[in-house]
Formats: C-alpha cells, structure tokens, sequence
C-alpha cells in the first residue's frame, strides 16, 4: 500500500487543488533555503508524487510568474523558477507565523465589548481575547479562563474545526519512518501546505479554548517536520538538478530555544 495515499487522498478530497499556492509552499519551504532556484522538472517530479499533473503545474507556473510572484529563468532548454522579490516579501511574514515555536498558554484572558476588537467573536459585539485589555475595547473584564467541553466547540468557528480536524487525521495517518526521500520530501509539502493554509486563514487559537483532540497540534506538526526533515533534505540535494546546500535555520523551525 502506498504510506502516503491516505495524506494525497485527503488533501485532493476537498476540490480542485490550487497548484499555484502548493508550489508558493514548495518554494518557500524547501527551495528559498537552498539558494531559491528549482528546475521546473525536478518541481515536477516533487508535486507529481502528490498527483500534481503536468498541464496543472505548467499553467500554476504561468500564473505565478504572470502575478509576479515567481521569476523563471531559462539556461539552454531548461526552465528554473524563484520567488520574486514580491514573493519573498509576502512569504517572509508567513513564515515567522508558520514556523513559530508554540506559545504558552496565556495566563491572562479578557473579554472585550467593542466593535471589531480582535479574539474570538461571542456575538452581540463580546470578544474574548488571550492577554489583557486590547486598545480598542469600550469595556472589558479580564481574569482567569475555564471552559467547558462543549463550549469549546462553540468557540471555534466551523471552518477552523473542519481544517484543525483534517491536519489532525493527516498527523494521525503520517508515519515519517517509513518513508524513503522522495515520499519525504512530499509528505513535507502537504503537511506544511495544510499548516500553512490553517495559520494565514485563521491564525492560532490557544489549547485552552480548542476540543481537547485539537490540542498540541502546532507541537505535532514541528515533531512531524522535523521526523521528515532528514530524508526529505536528502532528496533535494542528491539525483538529477540538485539544489544546493541548505542554510542552517531549518532546525531552527518550530524550535522553543533556537540554535544561537
């Protein structure tokens, strides 16, 4: 049985794939660290392992390119791609949210009566909001958090529960040990294409106000990254267009205490 069929199923389940932004999360993942060049076969050979046909990934790079987001380079009869300077100043933000250690959880909760305060919305213009007192409310309370079980379901919107709940199952399925490279390197890319989607979307909610099967879930993926690290990295410096060298923050992702 193919390992990674239950992850490709899964992320091709929810509608027609949007290549162009799987390729954004392949270059800012895997290519920007290794000098920010990737030969459009060996883009190919990656995302074809996903069911990434090559029509779709030609027209992704077209668009991409067309939008300023991707330069492509040709040498002889060779196409190579980066990010642009426009696609490095956008992904950069993006990867200081993706990429962050997991906070503790705050010690301070407040809820807020404003318009537009920022948190959780409760409705009728109550915001609960992790830390203290935001700038903008007109009233608020802060202190202690409990929540009940059914409360936090309430609390995190439906489509933030339905994408937590997929990464969850993608996680529960992933086994980073049986995987050989080039498997690696792919299960790489959905993981942190799921993750990545999740954070820009809707941002981190802290374990205190998640259904207690969605805890911890910014921990598992930095323990899944890092289990897929090895083998995927090896990939991307060995066959046909190796990249170069990877620069040394990569261990650095989903770190607590970084490497000085």
């Amino acid at each position: 049985m193919d390992p990674l069929a239950p992850l490709i199923d899964a992320l091709h389940a929810q509608g027609r794939l949007r290549v162009w932004s799987l390729v954004v999360t392949v270059m800012g993942d895997a290519v920007q660290p290794r000098g920010g060049r990737i030969a459009a076969a060996r883009l190919q050979d990656l995302l074809g392992r996903i069911g990434v046909e090559p029509g779709a990934l030609r027209t992704a790079l077209s668009r991409l390119v067309a939008d300023g987001w991707l330069i492509r380079e040709r040498n002889g009869r060779t196409s190579h791609y980066r990010l642009s300077e426009q696609g490095q100043a956008e992904y950069g933000p993006a990867a200081e949210a993706i990429y962050a250690a997991p906070k503790a959880e705050p010690e301070c909760w407040t809820i807020a009566l404003g318009d537009d305060v920022g948190g959780i919305s409760l409705g009728g213009g109550l915001w609960l909001v992790a830390g203290n007192v935001p700038a903008e409310a007109a009233l608020a309370v802060s202190g202690a958090l409990k929540v009940g079980a059914g409360m936090r379901e309430t609390l995190c919107h439906p489509d933030r529960l339905a994408a937590l709940e997929r990464l969850a199952a993608d996680l529960d399925v992933l086994d980073a040990a049986r995987l050989g490279p080039q498997d690696a390197i792919a299960a790489r890319t959905m993981l942190i294409h799921r993750w990545r989607r999740i954070v820009l979307r809707h941002g981190d909610l802290p374990d205190a106000v998640l259904p207690a099967r969605l805890t911890g879930l910014r921990s598992r993926v930095g323990a899944a990254y890092h289990a897929l690290l090895s083998a995927s990295e090896h990939w991307l410096e060995t066959g046909d267009a190796p990249l170069p060298a990877a620069d040394t923050g990569l261990a650095d992702r989903f770190a607590v205490n970084p490497v000085a």
